[in-house]
């Protein structure tokens, strides 16, 4: 006998412990198979976009690992080998500045404390803190792999990251150079382009005139940037510019310092924009640099790490950024070189960690050559190895590609990985290996310097396809799981992550033999076959959630009072490619309650289940699939629920293959609820008959009820993953036939029964019964009392109401059916194209009522009829349409036309009332 069920669902009391039980029966855990049995298997492998090892979950979050856990709970249900691999990324700025938070805390600092005993800090830091997100993970059930969960600064990671770099540097495809980088002074590193975040803000521009060294005239230059004139050495010019080409080759005094700079020609300077003239700085401004460059100029850095100017023996010298300035701009207006100030409008770059604003700065920096890497990337999904969903972000991540620049892959941090390269102070020279040298390789110095920089945490995170399966060994683990099959995550990362495991797996992978022993291709060097970029989870006013509009969701409360199941249910049935999710709690409320009817659906099955032991029914679970063929006495809505249930079937297969969670999650929704509960548990209720032993019908009845709920359970599994354990254990008493419902079968079409006529006939039923109710509501017939009907319709449909009668009677309180031998009319009639039927009931018709109502179908019906004349009207249409569309256009205009015709009758009788 099935375990009872508490009488209300109360999800808190059965999350947490199925949570441990999948955690600590290791269920998910995904051995690796000995090396050369894996080929030709079917295997599912996605590898979890990483959080940091400082966050907390987010909707971003919550929606992200929703989509992934459908998948990969339905994927192992499908027999395949369903692997998820979980970890964490160190995240060099956020970890450090959260650790450097504790220390001012503390009133101290790392530089106090020292390099090694800074991340001797940081990792106890990570002990005691960092785990809160996998966590978070563990309770909300996500079904990944946690034997295999990673921290990107696992020791054999960080071996990974030392062998990419080395075989990128020996490659030449590494280089380190000084060129402008964008430069964070308050976490003192540099920071890549997508690391920072661009704004408009009001500000100003300044309008400085440069006077002629032998006093004939002079240049006036704008910039929104005075400060940066004090490490100006040109101004430029166009070359075809009329007012400067006397000018090109003299010198020029810079203001407020004094110092000669000469005017150069070049095509960077716009005739058009501002006074035609730029100051060219070239350690501060990255088109300045390349101008430096062209003509050969100085680079002047004039800030240090904190943006404060580095003058000795300046005025300035000392002076915050901003602070320097207003002092310049001061000292140029009593100087009398200050033309004018004007309010401009402009962009400034923030750090995207700690929001301060960047300051372009000529820098030594690491970079990797990026070109050679991105051809390869490029061609990956040119060629169709690797496919985008939605298909528009295709086409985003070729111009980005096609348009890229070398990667500064240094940060000027002391958390992450230390970048593998020793200098000597004796030789200058550069040693880069993979284990510490004991001396320069050019001089022979044994007094080394290692590099103090780490490396972007993006260059770890750009490995772990492979890393995470034993590279550089070319193991069982890489061979049975890479590549692997897909990627889902959200566009913020398209470039600063996916793009790079592209180029970094397409490029390093191509070198690790197959198992074979033949040579890897491209189409199989790819870190994921596929990429489906999700969209954002809104508030319920669609807008984007910020703790500045005080709008943010936090997951954990939303789960504390509704259950995971409903919040996944939630997220789920809004997520298709390219859109976003408003966030509704009602929706929530509503899955909710979605999850109470199945738990009272539950509760009722196994009140049958325990009726029909006591009547000496055998209930044989476990071994109801697959369910091809029924007896021939099988009730018309056993029939059709099984028929139902391999359609399901199929549209969820359909949908959750095309990544379209909301339609899959849709189908589910109308099948257990309204299909299987709101009409196939009231139509059983005919069937079950206890007091009669041995009864055909309802051993048909129950086997088939037990079988069809069961199979909906792991229908739902899913997207529902903890009420569908609870329930189907229960089902089984805790003694089921697999340690887990996600371990089952998931229903196939194939695995069920198709009836086109039951579902037909069902189809027929259901709307006749949802005529009559509507015709007992508009009669105000009381709900307890039974009423006759009468009918009128075709011999088939006469057959199946006669041979209905029961369902009639239960499911539209009706006790009597009188046949009619010709159509319905008047008040009280609902007329359909397979039947007209009428409830008979005395009351007083209210005659306006009815007749506003007919005038009402009657116009919706002329509509359609004169829509329907205009297209078969329409020779060109007829002419070139199929010709089951054309049948089917004219079979709508007649049924219309039939509606119509019964319409105005009765609006005739009404008149005669």
């Amino acid at each position: 006998m099935p375990q009872e069920l508490a009488k209300a669902y109360d999800p808190t009391s059965i999350e947490e412990r199925w949570a441990r039980y999948w955690i600590e029966e290791r269920l998910f855990d995904v051995p690796t198979p000995p090396s050369g049995t894996s080929a030709g298997e079917k295997k599912f492998v996605q590898l979890l976009p990483p959080p940091n090892v400082t966050g907390r979950l987010h909707m971003g979050h919550m929606l992200n690992q929703t989509e992934m856990d459908i998948l990969a709970r339905w994927h192992r249900m499908k027999g395949e080998r369903s692997l998820w691999v979980p970890g964490t990324d160190h995240a060099g700025i956020a970890t450090q500045m959260m650790v450097e938070r504790q220390l001012a805390s503390e009133n101290t600092t790392r530089q106090q404390l020292g390099r090694e005993a800074f991340e001797k800090r940081v990792w106890q830091w990570k002990q005691e803190y960092g785990g809160a997100i996998t966590g978070q993970m563990r309770r909300l059930g996500a079904s990944v792999d946690w034997s295999r969960e990673y921290f990107t600064m696992d020791e054999h990671l960080s071996t990974a990251v030392r062998e990419a770099f080395v075989r990128l540097y020996e490659q030449g495809l590494i280089y380190r150079g000084s060129y402008i980088v964008n430069w964070c002074p308050q976490q003192q590193t540099a920071v890549s382009d997508l690391e920072v975040v661009h704004e408009e803000q009001a500000g100003k521009i300044y309008h400085i005139r440069y006077d002629l060294a032998d006093g004939s005239g002079s240049i006036t230059v704008a910039t929104t940037r005075p400060e940066t004139m004090l490490g100006d050495v040109a101004v430029a010019v166009n070359p075809n510019d009329e007012r400067y080409k006397a000018m090109i080759g003299k010198m020029l005094v810079l203001p407020l310092v004094g110092r000669e700079i000469p005017v150069v020609a070049d095509d960077w300077a716009n005739p058009e924009f501002g006074t035609g003239a730029v100051k060219v700085t070239p350690a501060h401004d990255p088109n300045d640099f390349e101008i430096g460059k062209r003509h050969n100029l100085p680079n002047l850095n004039i800030m240090d790490e904190t943006a404060h100017i580095l003058l000795p023996d300046s005025p300035y010298n000392g002076l915050d950024r901003y602070a320097a300035r207003e002092k310049v701009v001061a000292d140029l207006e009593v100087q009398g070189n200050l033309v004018a100030i004007k309010d401009h409008t402009n962009s400034i770059g923030r750090c995207d960690r700690c929001k301060a604003i960047v300051e372009p700065r000529l820098s030594k920096q690491w970079f990797v050559k990026i070109q050679p890497l991105a051809d390869k990337a490029i061609a990956a999904v040119e060629e169709g190895h690797i496919r985008f969903t939605p298909e528009m972000y295709a086409k985003t991540y070729f111009e980005w590609m096609r348009n890229i620049h070398d990667w500064c892959i240094s940060r000027q941090l002391w958390w992450g990985h230390r970048i593998p390269a020793w200098h000597c102070p004796k030789c200058s020279g550069i040693t880069v290996a993979r284990e510490t040298p004991v001396a320069c390789t050019a001089c022979g110095n044994d007094e080394l310097e290692q590099e103090t920089d780490v490396l972007d945490t993006w260059f770890s995170a750009g490995l772990l396809p492979f890393t995470v399966f034993g590279w550089p060994e070319a193991g069982a683990a890489l061979e049975a799981f890479y590549p692997t099959e897909l990627l889902v995550t959200g566009f913020d990362i398209l470039f600063f992550w996916v793009a790079r495991m592209i180029m970094l797996g397409c490029h390093f992978m191509l070198d690790v033999p197959m198992a074979d022993g033949s040579k890897r291709t491209l189409k199989d060097a790819v870190p994921f076959k596929e990429v489906y970029i999700h969209g954002l989870v809104r508030d319920a006013d669609r807008q984007k959630m910020s703790k500045t509009k005080g709008n943010v969701i936090n997951p954990i409360e939303i789960i504390e009072r509704f259950g995971t199941d409903a919040v996944r249910y939630t997220l789920a049935s809004q997520a298709s490619p390219g859109t976003d999710i408003a966030f509704n709690e009602q929706r929530t409320e509503g899955y909710r309650a979605f999850a109470n009817k199945i738990w009272n659906a539950a509760r009722f099955l196994f009140m049958q289940i325990e009726k029909a032991k006591e009547s000496g029914y055998k209930i044989r679970l476990g071994e109801n699939l697959p369910v091809t063929v029924l007896p021939a006495e099988t009730p018309l809505e056993t029939r059709w629920i099984f028929a139902r249930l391999s359609v399901v079937s199929a549209e969820v297969e359909a949908a959750l293959n095309s990544y379209r969670f909301d339609e899959a999650s849709a189908a589910v929704y109308q099948f257990f609820w309204g299909e299987f509960c709101d009409w196939y548990l009231e139509l059983v209720k005919l069937r079950l008959n206890f007091d009669r032993p041995g009864n055909a019908e309802t051993a048909i009845t129950l086997a088939s009820l037990v079988g069809v709920f069961e199979a909906a359970l792991r229908l739902l599994s899913p997207f529902m993953p903890f009420l569908t354990e609870e329930v189907w254990h229960a089902l089984y008493d805790n003694e089921p036939y697999a340690k887990s419902i996600a371990l089952t079968r998931y229903p196939q079409a194939s695995d069920f029964p198709s009836y086109k006529d039951a579902e037909e006939n069902m189809a027929l039923l259901q709307d006749l019964i949802v005529s009559i109710r509507g015709l007992r509501k508009d009669a105000a017939v009381p709900e307890k009392e039974f009423a006759p009907i009468r009918i009128f319709a075709n011999n088939h449909v006469v057959a199946l109401v006669d041979a209905n009668r029961e369902m009639l009677s239960r499911l539209a309180r009706v006790d009597a059916v009188d046949f009619m031998e010709g159509a319905l009319s008047g008040a009280n009639v609902r007329n359909t194209p397979k039947f007209d039927v009428a409830v008979v009931y005395e009351r007083q018709i209210d005659v306006a009522a009815e007749t506003e109502r007919l005038t009402k179908e009657i116009a919706k019906l002329s509509k359609g009829l004169e829509a329907a004349a205009r297209q078969l009207g329409n020779e060109a249409f007829v002419g070139k349409a199929p010709a089951h569309v054309v049948e089917g256009l004219k079979k709508q205009q007649a049924e219309t036309q039939l509606l119509y015709d019964k319409a105005k009758t009765a609006l005739e009788a009404l008149s005669n009332i």
